[in-house]
């Protein structure tokens, strides 16, 4: 679609970089400053114009972008309006609410599409920081402080003059207010405010509004949020943008309200009691563009939509910053004049949430497996515990792991307690795993702590049962007991049903009784009871055929105890020969893999069936990660080789498994996922193949 920019100053050649790679054509340029338009344009082809009348009278763009000063915002739009041109606008709308919402309803009369910026609440970091807010692991969110520091813009800013005259909330507070407002809903008051006329004597120009503001805010869905919005505290302060959020049961920090791109460090969790740990974005960073907002009206409007949504949550932004003014004026508490309805997406963010998971109830329905058998036996809510919305962290991945049955995150936290020679506390690391934004959980019956993990997740602060993906498997000595152990499994979880219910290895060993609670047990009885052995010293097995055990983990599927089936450390023989007898085939493989067993014939022969792969042990290998070929990857990506050794799985649609205590590994091997590795790094990787571990 062809456009036009009106105002070609600095914030117009930010909108202009992402020309090249857009679906929007630059046909027209105009400003008041016409050597302005001229050079903007010449770079893009593109007529420049002095007088925005004259542009909309020669050119028959459908969509003007207005890129103009604050001030002439609103004059500009409207003028636009009445010419039926579709209209992105920067921020603010305008600077009075009656003028906003004006410019809404005229943008609706003539059936043409108005947007606003600022789109932070489509960015990634945004967007991830909204999905754990959502996965109710706060309780209700009660309160919050929200920092808009513009800066001193005389000191960083070439044209500082629009920024003086309209103060720091129409520039700044906007970022914070519109997130806060896509989030939440409308405000309801600004329950108190004050202005200070605060600026440094030196300086010959000063704002024409107060430089720095403080208010109180409510939201009518029950948040109120401290807001400081100021020119005079420096933009590289501690609080630039930032965003902090408090719950009942944990609270939420994001750096910047207004990133384009999601770092590592922008979003950080802290649960109840617990101290702040890096949540990262578990995708590849990627950076939104200044004119998608644009490219996103444009999309809508040959759709034939003609939104004017986001127009509508600026201009209760607008009536926002207004009432802020009048209560720094006239004391609190003011009403926020106009009308604004929150769309659907916010009522997960503003209603209390239930509990994350119903203790000891029965089965879940499965959308991808039966019915629970006695649907009166449930008194709990129904959740979609089984089919949490996961999605493939890199659209890059092959058709058939993508398109597999079971969408997972792309790393998982495991928990077992078996590390370096001895059983170690997991717990603790567990719940900064669910802090940092881990949502699969590998569990087993050996591990003998899937107690204490229920005991977590029942606890406040947990995410919500449907945004969990829960493991656990079956262990060599219950072959013949496969029902009681799995029960035994959700029970201790204090779950109605897995999303997965793995055999931990083929092999079947002499029944020892239930495997309930291990870690309350000293190691020695721990060993008797798991790995019982015969009077040479052997694993004392059992006559229980692979079939037979297969079968009876049919019947937990059948009975909605599970809403899938997998098999852990077997060979591509082995899973050939489940294969052909399965009845409900496997849909999870676990194994070790690493760059020096890469069990590429396994994976390629699991992902041609639909078969996800889980990588056990990603980081565990002798060696493994002092690893030359991994740290000069490493220094070249400025990661660590452990993040090398995990990306290495998630390049190839497999999900690694990586475990830790040391709650900075835990929140880096997640953010590893976002490392997009080169061809020639895929190619040095291949060469640690060591055929003494594939086997």
């Amino acid at each position: 679609m062809e456009c036009a920019f009106v105002g070609a100053g600095a914030v117009a050649r930010k909108y202009a970089a992402g020309l090249a790679e857009s679906s929007l054509e630059l046909a027209a340029v105009c400003d008041l400053d016409y050597s302005r338009a001229e050079t903007l344009a010449s770079v893009h082809g593109a007529t420049p114009y002095a007088d925005v009348g004259e542009l909309l009278a020669a050119e028959s763009v459908p969509l003007v972008v207005n890129l103009t000063s604050h001030a002439a915002h609103a004059d500009v739009t409207e003028h636009c309006l009445r010419a039926d041109r579709h209209v992105f606008s920067e921020k603010p709308l305008a600077l009075d609410a009656d003028r906003a919402a004006d410019l809404v309803a005229m943008a609706a009369e003539r059936e043409v599409a108005l947007g606003c910026a600022p789109i932070n609440h489509r960015c990634d970091a945004q967007r991830h920081a909204r999905s754990l807010l959502g996965d109710g692991r706060f309780g209700p969110i009660r309160l919050g402080y929200a920092h808009a520091h513009v800066g001193r813009v005389t000191e960083w800013h070439d044209s500082p003059g629009s920024f003086l005259a309209v103060g720091p909330l129409y520039d700044g507070a906007v970022y914070p207010l519109s997130l806060l407002v896509s989030w939440f809903g409308p405000v309801e008051r600004v329950r108190r405010a004050d202005a200070l006329d605060v600026w440094p004597d030196r300086e010959e120009r000063e704002p024409s509004r107060p430089a720095h503001v403080e208010a109180t805010v409510a939201f009518e869905s029950g948040p109120v949020i401290r807001l400081t919005a100021s020119l005079y505290a420096p933009h590289r302060s501690r609080e630039f943008n930032s965003l902090e959020l408090h719950g009942d049961d944990g609270s939420l920090y994001l750096a910047d309200s207004g990133a384009l791109a999601a770092e590592r460090g922008t979003v950080s969790v802290g649960g109840a009691g617990r101290s702040y740990v890096a949540a990262p974005h578990p995708s590849p960073r990627r950076e939104r563009r200044y004119l998608a907002g644009p490219e996103r009206l444009a999309a809508g409007v040959e759709r034939g939509d003609r939104s004017t949504a986001g127009a509508r949550r600026a201009a209760h932004v607008v009536a926002v910053c207004n009432a802020i003014e009048r209560a720094a004026e006239d004391g609190g508490p003011i009403p926020v004049a106009g009308e604004w309805t929150a769309p659907p997406e916010t009522e997960a963010l503003s209603a209390p949430p239930v509990r994350p998971i119903a203790r000891h109830a029965g089965a879940l329905d499965s959308m991808s497996g039966p019915r629970r058998a006695d649907a009166s036996t449930s008194g709990t809510r129904r959740t979609d515990a089984l089919t949490p919305g996961f999605r493939q962290a890199d659209s890059d991945s092959s058709p058939t792991t993508r398109d597999a049955a079971i969408r997972l995150p792309p790393v998982g936290f495991g928990c077992s307690r078996y590390r370096d020679g001895e059983y170690v506390d997991r717990i603790e690391s567990i719940a900064t795993a669910l802090d940092a934004g881990y949502r699969l959980f590998d569990s087993a019956e050996l591990y003998g702590n899937e107690s204490r993990i229920g005991d977590l997740l029942d606890s406040p602060g947990a995410p919500d049962r449907e945004g969990l993906f829960l493991l656990s498997k079956v262990w060599n000595t219950n072959h013949e007991h496969v029902a009681e152990a799995c029960e035994g499994t959700l029970a201790e979880l204090g779950i109605d049903a897995l999303d997965a219910y793995l055999l931990h290895w083929p092999d079947a060993w002499a029944y020892q009784g239930p495997l309930s609670d291990l870690a309350s047990l000293p190691p020695a009885e721990q060993e008797a009871l798991t790995f019982p052995t015969d009077a040479d010293g052997a694993p004392e097995t059992a006559d229980v055929s692979l079939t037979e055990t297969w079968e009876r983990m049919e019947a937990l599927y059948d009975r909605g105890l599970t809403r899938s089936l997998g098999v852990c450390n077997v060979s591509l023989p082995q899973l050939e020969t489940i294969l052909g007898f399965a009845r409900v085939p496997p849909a999870i493989v676990q194994v070790e893999s690493h760059p020096y067993r890469p069990r590429t014939d396994l994976i390629e022969a699991c992902h041609a069936r639909g078969i996800r792969v889980l990588a056990h042990s990603p980081l565990s290998a002798p060696g493994l990660l002092d690893e030359p070929v991994l740290a000069e990857i490493a220094d070249e990506h400025d990661v660590s080789p452990a993040a090398v050794a995990i990306a290495y799985h998630v390049d190839r649609g497999v999900v690694p498994i990586p475990a830790s205590n040391d709650p900075d590994h835990v929140a880096a091997n997640l953010a590893a996922a976002r490392l997009r590795l080169t061809d020639a790094d895929r190619d040095r990787l291949a060469t640690l193949e060591d055929p003494e571990f594939e086997r």
